[in-house]
């Protein structure tokens, strides 16, 4: 069998250490085989760096082990495995000396990033077992650029909804709101050919990946749940506080409006 692509996974991380060891575990127990993380942290207030250091420690080191065998002699044998996946993973860690903020460290990483296939990952978030293997497939079909699926929305140990998006349209998913960017996967060298995510937005997705559609890259659905935004006090402190949540609407808004003209004016189809 064909040893599958690489993907590059970036997880931009500021303030989230009690959130960033489960969104990491999430990534690297992933069932696609071949995976790149780049982790691009902002100096934080809390222990994120400490928390990197021990995942790092943890990937190398950790055991876990299982009962696997009845003896003779009525004692009960254990097998010691590795705690984490040894073979197709590779881990950068980039600790930034200043606060770069949300969108220059997406473009950080996105620029480190070697895999044909890439996506971000907030780092309070958590990625389904086969998130990654599942998106992956239709690109690997040649059918789509850009791929995306449903989400849950938790909150502690409990699931608040499900959040069902709509198969592709330009309408559905930019014509009508932004609904196709929170779990998705696509091709990396639709950043060489379309660009980067838009520093001088808050709504930084939404505008990268509706001119990636105006561009002509193919999106598909895939109507699976495979991945779980984590609501927390702390996103209301930061890139959701009234002040950021004001100009976020207020950007997606304007981008909807420009989605509206130019399937208006023809230059998209539905």
């Amino acid at each position: 069998m064909a040893e599958r692509k690489m993907i590059s996974v970036v997880v931009p991380t500021y303030n989230q250490a009690e959130y960033l060891g489960g969104c990491l575990d999430s990534i690297y127990f992933q069932d696609y085989p071949n995976l790149e993380i780049i982790v691009v942290a902002d100096p934080s207030k809390d222990n994120t760096s400490e928390t990197l250091s021990e995942f790092v420690r943890g990937v190398k080191q950790d055991q876990a082990s299982y009962a696997s065998r009845l003896e003779g002699d009525g004692t009960v044998s254990r097998t010691t495995h590795p705690r984490y996946p040894q073979k197709g993973r590779k881990l950068i860690i980039v600790e930034n000396e200043t606060r770069l903020g949300h969108t220059p460290s997406y473009n950080k990483g996105f620029r480190m990033a070697t895999g044909e296939y890439c996506t971000y990952v907030a780092s309070d978030d958590i990625c389904h077992p086969r998130m990654l293997s599942l998106l992956a497939e239709p690109l690997d079909r040649g059918e789509a650029d850009f791929v995306y699926s449903d989400v849950f929305i938790f909150e502690g140990e409990r699931i608040l909804r499900e959040f069902k998006l709509p198969d592709y349209s330009f309408r559905a998913c930019f014509g009508d709101w932004y609904l196709c960017g929170v779990s998705k996967l696509y091709r990396r060298e639709l950043h060489e050919r379309v660009g980067y995510y838009n520093e001088a937005f808050i709504a930084n997705d939404h505008e990268l990946y509706q001119r990636f559609a105006l561009s002509g890259a193919r999106f598909s659905h895939v109507p699976k749940t495979l991945y779980s935004v984590r609501a927390h006090e702390g996103r209301e402190r930061d890139v959701h506080s009234n002040e950021n949540w004001a100009k976020l609407m207020a950007e997606s808004s304007g981008l909807v409006r420009e989605a509206r003209k130019a399937l208006d004016g023809g230059k998209v189809n539905e």
